[in-house]
């Protein structure tokens, strides 16, 4: 039992932290509290007074929202033509196609539109000999030829890329592949540009070695096709007439 004077002790400092805490600011309350939790119940006690702050959590992005955003950004092509500018390329192609035709050259050159442009695949055997980068005297005509076909008022940006196959190459001209794609894009846009007609500022070159195939290399026909130089046409951007020339 507890002795009647440590009650009235007890009672009394309690009395006196009530008054007190009329008549100081909290600070100051806060430490008297500490000292009386400490001192009766030597620890943390009911005058041990803590206020902590709740950490704010933002407010979650709506789950509705999220998903038509990324069906959005899913949606979104990451290039695309306008009608004007797929018809106007519709009409190169249709004319590109009709040359092919008269020439006998279905197999060796096709086009395709994409959404990248207008592109025209030529066979390697059409312009190289194997492992070569020079275009064969006996077909710098062809180029010539089809160097005519692109002359367009206004210009448009046009891009050379080589490819090859997966068969290594190793050879005093060239290290690898990436090297012989390089050389041969580069030496048929001379070519092309030959003809005084084109503006070099439009073109460019680019070599992408075996790493762009668009068929099997497990089989002779289909390293036949991935051995190849393509020239991509392409749109104007917004349509414009007058596009900015390649860098």
């Amino acid at each position: 039992m507890i002795p009647y004077a440590d009650l009235l002790t007890l009672l009394l400092a309690l009395f006196i932290v009530l008054f007190a805490s009329s008549q100081i600011d909290k600070k100051k309350f806060q430490e008297i509290a500490r000292a009386f939790s400490t001192a009766f119940a030597g620890g943390t006690g009911v005058f041990d007074f803590q206020s902590p702050v709740e950490p704010i959590t933002p407010p979650a992005e709506d789950e509705k929202g999220r998903q038509q955003n990324q069906q959005q950004q899913s949606q979104t092509p990451s290039s695309s033509i306008n009608e004007g500018e797929k018809e106007e390329l519709k009409q190169i192609q249709v004319k590109i196609d009709s040359y092919i035709h008269q020439k006998h050259l279905t197999g060796k050159l096709q086009t395709s539109l994409t959404d990248e442009g207008l592109a025209i695949t030529i066979l390697d055997d059409v312009l190289f000999d194997s492992g070569s980068a020079e275009v064969r005297m006996k077909d710098r005509r062809l180029a010539a030829e089809i160097s005519a076909l692109l002359v367009m008022n206004p210009p448009r940006n046009i891009m050379i890329s080589g490819h090859t196959d997966n068969v290594p190459i190793h050879n005093e001209k060239f290290a690898s592949n990436w090297e012989l794609s390089v050389m041969r894009a580069v030496n048929f846009m001379k070519v092309l540009l030959e003809n005084k007609q084109l503006d070099p500022r439009y073109f460019s070159a680019k070599g992408y070695g075996e790493y762009k195939p668009i068929a099997t290399n497990t089989t002779a026909a289909g390293r036949m096709k991935n051995r190849r130089v393509e020239i991509l046409i392409l749109p104007r951007i917004d349509g414009s007439r007058s596009p900015a020339p390649a860098q």
